[in-house]
Order: structure tokens, then sequence, then C-alpha cells
């Protein structure tokens, strides 16, 4: 197998913020917060640091999406870093920090990148709920939103209903079946002591709650957050003298699709960019999908699961709502745990960075009564825009 980039790169630390909705702390303290624990975890001080990197860029619009740039974050640990980078919605989207300093270290750049991702939208929404919304308080709209907020899309789930509404007409499944996966995050977010929706429910439960925009109901969309979410990537050969076992990042994925945002192809019962990844992904390792035995599946919508585990080959086209169907094959005891802290449905909008969060909190054996038994390979996935997936192993 050819040596690519990330087979250089290791994650030695992984650090986590209280999460509140909303938080009493600032957001810089809670990258802080974040921030140096990673550090600390993979047996660092914030000097050790020579690159930091955020998904995604901070972002002057409002709303809470991202209120710290890495230069505060910088300035804030009191160190001079080699490097910095943020990623952005275009490109691999949600994982591009991860991916741009993966590339820092295997290029030599930096021997230890900080990536981090921070998240006010509680605070935001107690000033304005229509802060989070695809329009904001702006007046023109631009970038990706313009393509859907003139039509009446002023919020995901609006367009996100159509993929999932596409998807029953297709395969001929329903609520019924598409309603387990938040039932599974809320089952595993109970035993995660850092889930903000902890208290479990029925499938009666899920088929109740409101609609939010058809066929999306209220446990299908995640929940903004205060928080921040961290992870240190190191250098293989600093790796070996760090306390945690290394977590090696076996294989990464990216992709677009549609007009370069990775929607309105057509076909709205795939995600084209994602499916790039995928096959990206399975083709820098020898491992295969059935190698892995647990994923943490992006889901800031529950129809995203679905058609992200189709696209990295977890199930066949049309075959993820038949496995996913009763619960008990996506449980922690099951043939393949999925979101095993609650994902973003009951865990909380880490836009993804969570899950790489909880892959690592699993190889490493943290679970507690969320452990997967025998972990050691975990595929994650990330992005409704652009797209980007990493399957991570420990030895």
């Amino acid at each position: 197998m050819t040596e690519f980039a990330e087979k250089l790169c290791r994650i030695t630390g992984i650090g986590q913020s209280r999460v509140g909705r909303p938080s009493p702390k600032a957001p810089i303290e809670l990258t802080l917060d974040a921030a140096l624990a990673a550090i600390a975890d993979a047996g660092l001080k914030p000097e050790d640091i020579d690159g930091i990197a955020n998904y995604p860029m901070k972002s002057t619009e409002g709303g809470g999406i991202s209120p710290v740039g890495v230069g505060e974050a910088m300035f804030a640990l009191g160190i001079d870093c080699t490097w910095l980078g943020s990623g952005t919605h275009e490109g691999p989207g949600h994982m591009s920090a991860i991916f741009g300093a993966v590339m820092a270290v295997a290029s030599g750049i930096c021997r230890h990148v900080l990536v981090f991702r921070t998240v006010a939208q509680a605070q935001a929404r107690l000033v304005s709920r229509e802060s989070t919304l695809l329009t904001g308080h702006q007046a023109r709209v631009d970038g990706n939103n313009a393509w859907t907020v003139p039509f009446g899309a002023v919020s995901p789930a609006n367009m996100w209903a159509l993929y999932a509404e596409a998807y029953f007409a297709r395969y001929g499944y329903g609520p019924e079946q598409l309603g387990w996966i938040a039932v599974n995050g809320r089952r595993n977010a109970a035993r995660n002591p850092n889930a903000i929706y902890t208290k479990p429910i029925t499938i009666a439960d899920y088929l109740a709650s409101r609609m939010i925009s058809t066929p999306l109901r209220l446990y299908d969309c995640d929940t903004h957050i205060d928080g921040a979410t961290a992870l240190v990537i190191s250098h293989r050969d600093t790796a070996k003298d760090q306390p945690n076992p290394p977590i090696h990042i076996e294989a990464i994925g990216m992709g677009l699709g549609g007009l370069g945002q990775g929607i309105h192809t057509g076909d709205f019962t795939t995600l084209p960019g994602a499916e790039k990844a995928g096959a990206m992904l399975w083709s820098r390792t020898d491992f295969t999908p059935a190698d892995v035995d647990n994923a943490q599946i992006y889901d800031g919508f529950s129809i995203h699961t679905v058609l992200w585990g189709e696209a990295i080959r977890l199930w066949g086209k049309g075959e993820a709502l038949g496995f996913i169907d009763g619960g008990e094959r996506i449980a922690l005891t099951g043939e393949l745990p999925i979101n095993t802290g609650g994902g973003q449905l009951s865990g909380g909008r880490f836009h993804g960075y969570g899950h790489t969060f909880e892959a690592c909190t699993q190889l490493w054996g943290r679970g507690g009564e969320r452990q997967v038994k025998g972990a050691r390979l975990s595929a994650v996935c990330n992005g409704g825009y652009g797209y980007g997936a990493l399957l991570l192993r420990r030895d």
C-alpha cells in the first residue's frame, strides 16, 4: 500500500469542553477548555504546538457558527505557531481543517497541530431565533445559500427534507424506519455525560414529534449548542513517545458534488460528493467496509446518516434503512454500532467534530457505559455541503 500523507500522522490527544445550551462561558473560554485538554491528553505543553487549524474560519456574520479564529486561539494559548489554517464550507467541508493539519504535518511544516471546532449557536439564539437560519440578519445572501433561500428554503431542514422524501419514494421506506436513528442516538446519549439530550425516546415518541419540514420531524434535526472540541495531530515519529497509544489515520477521503457544494445534482437519493469521498477512502487502505466495528456517521439531519452510510459503503444502495429498522443492528451491542456518543441529534452540533472525538474515545477504550467492545477500526464522515471521511484505527 502506498504511503499516503495521512499514514505519517497520528491523533495523539483529544479534548472537549462542557457542552451547554446555552453555556455560561464565552466562546474563547470554551476553546481553551477543549484545546488545553487535548494538548495535555497528548502529553504535550502549549509551546509544543506549532500549528493550529479550525473549521470554518472565523465568521463575522453572527449566529455563533464560528466565533473564534485560529489567531485568537494562538494568542490565548500564548504560543507562536509555524502554521495556521482554517477550513471552509467548500472543498472537503467539515473535514477540511483536519485534512489541512494532516498535510502540514506530513510535509514537515509542523510536528503537532491543534485542530478545534467552537460553536456558540445556543447563545446566538438567545438573542434571535433567526440567527441560525441561512438568511441570518443579512439583506442579501450569497454563496451556496443563494441557490436555496430565494425558493423559500431558509433552513437546511427544508433542503434535506427533499432528500428524505426522495429516498422514501424510491426505496419504499418511511419515518417508521428513519426514526430509529434518532432513537438510537438518544439511547447512546443517555450513556454520555457530556450530551445535551439524555432522556430516552421511543419510536412512538419520534412519530408523535412535530413536523419541521415534511417528512423531517423534530427529532430528525440536530441541536444547537455552545462548546468546543479539539484534537492533536502529531507526526508518527513523535507520537511513539507520547503517552496514548497513537491512533492511526488509516485513510482519508474527500469530494465535491453538484455546483461545487455537493447539492442539487438531480438525484436526491445520493450524495455524489460523499460517494467520491467514500471511493477515495477505500482506495487508500487494505481494509474494507466489513472491517469497520463502529461508525460515527454525520447526522446534521437523520437522512444524512442514511446517505453517508451508503456513500462510504457500509450499506448498499437503498439498504440503509432496512439495516437500521428496529434499532438493534446499530445499537452498542449490534453488528455495527453507530453514533455511540449520541451524535449531533442528541449529543450536540459540533458539525462533525464531535464524531471524530467519539471515534477516538471508542478506540482508546474510554467510552464507559457506551464503550463498543473491542473497538479497533472506526469510520467517521462529516458534511452536508463539502464531504470528508476518515478511517481511524488503533493497533
